[in-house]
């Protein structure tokens, strides 16, 4: 047991009962370690802002969460009138709600930016792999607590995008059909479906989030901050011990992210009292509609921060797959005639490339290029949609994968040679097109596009060992560089 710290008997007040919780519960500790005297890099930047930015939003959400529940009816029939009476009868209902909506939005902005952030600066190279793994898996959750939330409303776009989305766990082979209905709890989406959808998204969901954000700041904590020069600051002490390129995050950052939280503020209350439907982006205008299982709306997309993975979901068809077995086939005969390898690898990689065409349906898509129709069922693979389903997923569990896919043999965007950063701007360029692209109408043109930014999205990563090693890299320096402003 700890002996008790004693404080002078004429200390303020304030220190007295600071020092008697500090003896019962390490406050003044935990405070000093995970902030007050957490030393982080000197070199800091605005892209440093959007941690502390994430934090702060997903307590607003919880908050608005909490006193919209106080309101919100999880039924079927009652559902969207409850949301009616927030907005115009409950008292400051309607600013509540606003909050919440756009907070998820804004808790996208800021999780994309943060992530991006990450990508371009290495945080995800040794010894940060776990921070970028749980930060990825923040990410996933943030996805189903998002999704899961947007169904409560009730609304035209709530019902029908949901009920899209879940239809597509029954293309899974085999366990298909049985999936959707556990999800749904019904055949179709009700009631049932409702209260589960709320259940999750006001109780379990936000418990492993909060874990997993938790994880995120030990493991960050643990390991120290990168920067972005992309250096060790813990290799250069003083005789004090303390790092020489590092400051105390207070008063340094605090100030640094009260700054970012107040235009942030300001953005955000802009948003929230003079646009808070945002053209349609943030709240549809079909969701002002209840929802009505017997009229389908015309266009149904996803909330935007879904849209650049249902792009990739829309591009997967059977003539994309096809393209794709082509390729597997090109492959599988420039290594059998150019890889050196034995006859029985030759014929394994044979097997493996027929096994891989089947599934993707590229037998069915050769016989319906050469005009056959009525493909026999055990020649057709499995369906694209299914594959839709994979792609959509594969984009983001991807990520989780980045620590092992980069080769470069330095961190930072800032030391790599010139042609990477155009790599990374055609990158974000095609993610945003297929944001766009996805809340638009589907067509001809625009899904061929969808399928270039699909290959080029998965091709960013996939093919990462190889090009993040090409080019001339310059010099890291042995400590950051920084200038006082």
């Amino acid at each position: 047991m700890a002996e008790f710290q004693n404080v002078p008997a004429n200390a303020p007040v304030g220190t007295k009962l600071l020092n008697w919780v500090d003896n019962r519960f390490p406050l003044s500790k935990l405070w000093n370690e995970q902030w007050g005297q957490y030393y982080a890099p000197k070199n800091f930047n605005v892209w440093y802002i959007f941690g502390s930015l994430a934090a702060l939003v997903l307590v607003m959400q919880i908050l608005t969460g909490i006193f919209l529940t106080m309101h919100y009816k999880p039924d079927a029939a009652l559902a969207f009138a409850s949301v009616e009476y927030i907005m115009r009868d409950v008292p400051w209902g309607w600013l509540v709600r606003y909050m919440h909506s756009t907070g998820a939005s804004a808790f996208f902005v800021v999780v994309y930016l943060h992530m991006f952030r990450g990508m371009i600066y290495g945080s995800y190279r040794k010894p940060r792999e776990l921070i970028w793994i749980f930060g990825c898996a923040i990410f996933l959750v943030l996805m189903a607590e998002a999704f899961m939330g947007y169904l409560l409303p009730w609304g035209q776009m709530s019902y029908w995008g949901a009920q899209v989305i879940v239809n597509l766990f029954a293309a899974v082979p085999f366990v298909g059909p049985d999936l959707a209905l556990l999800i749904r709890g019904d055949y179709v989406v009700g009631d049932a479906t409702l209260n589960r959808f709320f259940s999750f998204h006001v109780i379990a969901v936000p418990l492993v989030l909060l874990g997993l954000v938790a994880a995120h700041l030990i493991a960050l904590h643990e390991v120290g901050s990168n920067n972005p020069d992309g250096v060790e600051v813990k290799d250069y002490r003083g005789p004090d011990g303390k790092p020489l390129d590092a400051i105390p995050s207070h008063p340094y950052y605090t100030v640094h992210d009260i700054f970012g939280v107040t235009v942030f503020l300001f953005l955000f209350s802009a948003v929230v009292f003079f646009m808070p439907e945002m053209g349609g982006y943030f709240l549809e205008f079909n969701n002002y509609i209840e929802a009505n299982p017997l009229k389908t709306p015309a266009h149904i997309a996803p909330v935007w921060y879904f849209t650049p993975f249902y792009s990739m979901l829309r591009a997967t068809t059977d003539v994309l797959m096809g393209v794709i077995s082509l390729i597997v086939v090109l492959g599988a005969v420039m290594a059998i005639l150019r890889g050196g390898f034995s006859a029985r690898m030759k014929i394994v990689i044979a097997v493996v490339a027929a096994v891989c065409v089947w599934l993707f349906g590229g037998i069915k898509a050769l016989l319906l290029a050469l005009g056959m129709s009525g493909v026999p069922t055990w020649l057709s693979g499995w369906d694209a949609k299914f594959w839709g389903v994979v792609v959509m997923g594969g984009a983001v569990i991807i990520l989780f994968f980045l620590p092992w896919l980069d080769r470069s043999p330095v961190r930072s965007i800032r030391y790599r040679p010139g042609w990477h950063k155009w790599v990374y701007g055609v990158f974000v360029f095609f993610f945003l097109v297929l944001g766009y692209l996805g809340a638009q109408p589907p067509s001809a043109p625009a899904n061929l596009v969808s399928q270039i930014g699909t290959f080029v999205y998965f091709g960013f990563f996939l093919l990462m060992p190889w090009w993040s090693r090409l080019g001339t890299f310059k010099p890291v320096p042995t400590r950051v560089t920084y200038s006082g402003h």
